[in-house]
């Protein structure tokens, strides 16, 4: 392989949006930067492809992006100039419930309460303290740990974050609308409700939510990764594609390498570079359950029996807080449910790109034991015929994803998990192993700035922007590797 250069300040192993963060970073520092991928195509999770039929346009991993507008680092970028348009709609999450009308997650504070009944109070009384400077509390939230720069509002997110989604719900709430919305929100962090943390995500949802609506891009969610390369080519960084690195000694002479992988993949390439004994740790990192995925081509929207879910860019299919936390706590004992909780994502409700006129598409996944092999398609399309009757019907043709597929298409998908690793106490700080700076290796020149690192899953680029200021410190000190 060749490069342009006989060396660079940077080199960043994989595309996705950390390291494609980490080099809008140290290119405004004025560091020269190579990024490598090994796919044909940039982007890591945000890709966008033909999945189904002709004129159908499917995102192949990230659909929804509440993070990723509210990213405290991207949202400073110029993508806006650079092709990126996010589109909001009226709400972020419907959840639709099997006797009565779905219970929606608006941008109104108050509208939202209305929704939840008997629990309108306690819901405002629980999420109003939060959106004071929401921004603030995500910037805290989405860091490394440290003193948080908002340790009021921030204590107060900890004291109810660190319990479980399912207790701190049933002691808050009366009624079962508003405990079925924080289970639907809870359940993104892919761990069992009963577990401590899955509050915190629950309520970062929640908040999320409150503050823009969660959004798709024009496009698709490959559009991301579009304008940030287009940015970057602003910069100077240069990009190699198609280049599967397997050893350090592929790469050209460098002060930094960056790991925008999962922690094995830093151990298996890194060799001698690291001791024996770090990369065992990194290879007993947890990665927790996968997703097995559908995406459809649609002859029209799904039938929902409430209409109003048409309005959200996401819908939480699973009914009732017990239901879900069954089926999630289930596949943590290797068990597939049989009515699992079943993520949707309408990007073509709001974008008219994503399919042709008069069409859509469909995406859902639910999770799965990691490495499972098991076609749940039928399961997951009578979830969604549950709430939605006369869905099968509207299907022109269907694509499966299933964990091996996740991992072969992005090689930091270990067992199909698609958030970064496991995300309770031990790993949700000390990730990807127990270091000073999370993000550093025993070896001064060898950086990890990817899911596996805090603040962890998700698109919004902050573990590759902590990642590179914290290199950032030391990289005039450093000399180049000799290789």
């Amino acid at each position: 392989m060749s490069f342009t250069k006989s060396e660079y300040d940077v080199c960043i192993i994989g595309s996705g949006p950390n390291g494609l963060a980490a080099a809008s970073v140290f290119a405004n520092s004025g560091h020269s930067v190579l990024v490598v991928e090994a796919k044909d195509t940039l982007g890591g999770g945000m890709r966008t492809g033909n999945l189904t039929l002709p004129g159908f346009r499917h995102d192949i991993c990230s659909g929804a992006h509440p993070m990723g507008i509210l990213s405290p680092y991207l949202k400073t970028l110029p993508l806006a100039g650079h092709g990126l348009r996010w589109i909001e709609p009226p709400a972020s999450v419907a959840h639709p419930l099997d006797d009565e009308s779905a219970v929606l997650l608006y941008p109104s504070l108050i509208k939202t309460a209305e929704g939840l009944g008997e629990d309108a109070s306690l819901y405002i009384k629980l999420i109003a303290p939060f959106l004071k400077n929401p921004e603030g509390l995500l910037a805290d939230a989405l860091a490394p740990l440290g003193i948080p720069k908002h340790p009021f509002s921030f204590l107060k997110f900890g004291l109810f974050g660190i319990r479980s989604a399912k207790g701190l719900a049933m002691s808050r709430f009366r009624g079962e609308r508003a405990k079925a919305l924080f289970a639907g929100l809870a359940a993104h962090s892919i761990l069992p409700l009963e577990s401590p943390l899955t509050a915190a995500l629950g309520l970062l949802f929640a908040i999320t939510g409150h503050v823009k609506s969660w959004p798709v891009v024009e496009g698709g969610s490959e559009m991301i990764a579009t304008s940030l390369v287009s940015y970057l080519n602003t910069l100077g960084v240069e990009f190699q594609t198609g280049f599967y690195v397997s050893s350090l000694s592929q790469l050209p002479r460098t002060k930094v390498i960056m790991f925008d992988t999962d922690p094995i993949q830093l151990a298996n390439i890194a060799g001698t570079a690291l001791p024996d004994g770090y990369k065992k740790r990194l290879k007993s990192y947890r990665y927790g359950p996968g997703v097995f995925k559908l995406d459809w081509a649609l002859d029209g929207p799904i039938p929902w029996k409430d209409p109003n879910c048409l309005l959200a860019s996401t819908v939480h299919l699973g009914g009732s807080l017990e239901e879900i936390a069954y089926g999630e706590a289930s596949v943590w004992r290797g068990v597939h449910p049989e009515k699992p909780y079943v993520l949707v994502v309408q990007q073509s409700q709001f974008d008219s790109t994503r399919a042709p006129k008069g069409k859509h598409t469909g995406y859902a996944y639910c999770h799965v034991p990691a490495g499972s092999d098991l076609d749940l398609t039928n399961i997951m399309e009578a979830q969604v015929e549950r709430f939605a009757p006369g869905f099968k019907d509207r299907i022109l043709f269907r694509h499966k994803t299933f964990t091996k597929d996740l991992e072969t298409y992005n090689s930091n998908y270990v067992g199909g998990a698609i958030t970064g690793g496991v995300a309770d106490i031990p790993q949700a700080f000390l990730r990807p192993v127990a270091r000073w700076n999370p993000y550093s290796t025993p070896n001064p020149h060898l950086f990890i700035c990817s899911a596996s690192t805090p603040p962890g899953g998700g698109v919004h680029g902050m573990c590759g922007y902590h990642a590179a200021e914290s290199v950032l410190k030391k990289i005039e000190r450093l000399k180049y590797i000799e290789r």
